[in-house]
């Protein structure tokens, strides 16, 4: 170190050559020792790390692949099913249109028969009414009659001549006032 000292000064950007050659001989070993030992593993370890995201985009591209194709299935289904209640839909407003016009159609055959009935019903009434006011008319018309004449009209056979041509031309009056 003397020697160094009695030298010129040295300046102190310029290192000095043996720690320069000794500085390169450590970095030769430091670098061959990384280059065996620690290059192939960070490799190793890049590489794996390379397949499994390879790997991963592989089965993230499948399973993606395989969602959409059950979404397609599920959209077909979706239409099928709207298709199908539509359908469905369709046909039971067919079958309640069917079923009102049968309703409507019994509907009218009830009436008429209740109509009909009514008809007969008053006609049938009609018929005794006439009949028992044409025995009462004919009652009290022979008692008028018997009243008036001064004779009986007890017989019955007299009665009802009388009672029936004092009916017709009423019937008649009333037919010929229409």
């Amino acid at each position: 170190m003397l020697h160094l000292a009695a030298e010129e000064p040295q300046s102190p950007l310029l290192p000095v050559w043996p720690e320069i050659v000794i500085g390169l001989i450590c970095f030769s070993i430091v670098f061959f020792a990384f280059y065996k030992k620690l290059l192939p593993a960070i490799n190793k370890a890049l590489d794996e790390r390379r397949e499994a995201i390879e790997g991963g985009i592989e089965k993230a591209e499948a399973a993606q692949t395989e969602a959409q194709s059950v979404l397609e299935q599920y959209k077909a289904q979706l239409a099928e099913a709207r298709h199908e209640a539509a359908r469905l839909r369709q046909e039971a407003q067919e079958q309640g249109a069917v079923i009102i016009q049968e309703m409507k159609a019994e509907g009218q055959r009830q009436r008429e028969e209740i109509i009909a009935a009514g008809h007969t019903q008053i006609e049938a009434d009609r018929k005794a009414a006439a009949s028992a006011l044409r025995q009462d008319v004919g009652k009290l018309a022979t008692d008028l009659a018997g009243k008036l004449v001064g004779e009986s009209l007890q017989d019955h056979a007299r009665q009802s001549g009388t009672v029936d041509r004092f009916l017709d031309e009423l019937e008649a009056k009333a037919e010929a006032a229409r």
